[in-house]
This record gives structure tokens, C-alpha cells and sequence, in this order.
């Protein structure tokens, strides 16, 4: 079964890399992020700290929401949803629903209704916690670095107007509430135990998001740095160097 769950992540990161990442550079345009502050800041004891590198900007109230509709409601939601669908359906998962056209829109429908329960719970908890729930690629270099910047991020978030960084209750909660939330319509023999052990799956494919930003797209570093004018809301820019 490990084995399978390994394979289930290198699909995932692939098709990240697959998708167009056309789509970050249009909902990441001048409209839905603030202009970046480059201004230094004074360097912090770690070599890697984006914060070290490149002034913070809180983002608006706007660009929240405009980043919530994309994580929510954007392609890769929906990516998201049929990937994890056919995963679930070739591993006849919950064996209860079957297999065939219906059961595997069930599947899809399901994933989607955890990853907008994930979400929403995100960044709520994030709105009330006062936390910037985006997330903001390592303006450092070296492969490690910003591998543990990535995987970081994932329980982590910028905090008050210098945004510093923090634990994030937001982000290790939500996870888990939108695997509780799909006990709501899973087969009835489901529990509290199947929601926790499915929200370990869900956290772990946060953090292969969060390494897709890092290298793929969005950040200075990326893959795909070229394409579009990719802004962090406050963050980095594909033409900043560290």
C-alpha cells in the first residue's frame, strides 16, 4: 500500500508540472496582488529566510479572496479532484462504491468537497487567526533550502504587518477538516480514525503543492519563472535575486 501512496504523489507532482502554468501567471496579475516592496531588510540569523531577503507586504482583504477563489474554485482544484478520483478509482477505493462512470464521478465530486472544506477552512481560521495564508517560494538558492522552506510552509504562515513567520493552526487543522467533513457522505463503517488517517494524506499532498510553487512555478527560482509576471501577494518576484 506504501507503495501505491509513493506513486499517488509522484503523479501529483507531474501533473503540476503537466497543467499550464499559464493559469498562475493570469490570476497572479497586477489586479490581484500589490505592487512589491524590494526595499532590503535587515538579514536574519538564517542564510535562507526569505524574510532576510526581501520585504514583506501584507496583502488586502481583496487579494485574499482572490486567492482563496483560486485555490478553491481554480484549475488546479479541480486537477486535484480527478487525479486523487482516478487514484481512488483504479485502488477501488472506498471498495464500497464500485467501480465504473458513476462511482468515479462520486470519487471526483467527494475530492472536491474535501479540497473546498480544506480550503475554506484555511483560510478562515487563517482571517480570524489574523495569518497570510499565501504561500511565499524561498528566495534562496540551493536544493535543500527550499525544499525545507517548502515542506515548512506547509504548517507555517506569515503573521502580522513585518510578516513574520510562525506555526500555523490554520494549516495543520484544515487538512484535517476536510477528510472529517467527507465522513459526512464516506460509506457509514468510515470513523474518526479513517477521517485522521486520510488527513495525513491530505497535509502530505499540501506540502507536494507547496514544493510545486517552490519549483515548478511561482517562485524566483521556479521552472516556469519565465512565463507571466508571478507575484507572491508581498512576496517574491521571478526577477528578484537573493
Amino acid at each position: 500500500m506504501k507503495r501505491y501512496q509513493f506513486v499517488y504523489l509522484l503523479i501529483l507532482i507531474g501533473a503540476f508540472a503537466i497543467f499550464s502554468p499559464e493559469a498562475i501567471a493570469q490570476v497572479a496579475s497586477a489586479d490581484a496582488f500589490p505592487s512589491t516592496d524590494t526595499a532590503a531588510v535587515p538579514p536574519s540569523s538564517t542564510p535562507y529566510d526569505p524574510i532576510s531577503i526581501l520585504a514583506y507586504k501584507r496583502p488586502t482583504e481583496r487579494q485574499k479572496l482572490r486567492l482563496f477563489e483560486f485555490d478553491a474554485f481554480g484549475p488546479y482544484a479541480f486537477a486535484r479532484a480527478v487525479l486523487s478520483g482516478g487514484y481512488q478509482q483504479a485502488s477501488n477505493a472506498p471498495p464500497d462504491w464500485g467501480g465504473g462512470a458513476k462511482p468515479f464521478a462520486e470519487r471526483v465530486a467527494s475530492n472536491f468537497g474535501i479540497e473546498l472544506v480544506t480550503k475554506t477552512t484555511r483560510y478562515g481560521m487563517a482571517e480570524i487567526l489574523h495569518e497570510d495564508a499565501a504561500y511565499y517560494p524561498c528566495g534562496c538558492t540551493g536544493f535543500l533550502h527550499r525544499v525545507r522552506h517548502a515542506v515548512v510552509s506547509t504548517v507555517t504562515a506569515r503573521h502580522g504587518q513585518d510578516g513574520h513567520t510562525t506555526f500555523s493552526v490554520s494549516g495543520l487543522v484544515s487538512p484535517y477538516a476536510g477528510t472529517m467533513t467527507a465522513l459526512a457522505w464516506y460509506p457509514p463503517r468510515y470513523g474518526v480514525k479513517d477521517g485522521f488517517r486520510m488527513g495525513n494524506y491530505n497535509l502530505a499532498i499540501v506540502a507536494v503543492e507547496n514544493l510545486a510553487l517552490e519549483f515548478v512555478y511561482g517562485g524566483p527560482h521556479s521552472m516556469f519563472r519565465h512565463i507571466g509576471t508571478f507575484k507572491a501577494p508581498g512576496g517574491t518576484t521571478p526577477d528578484q535575486k537573493p
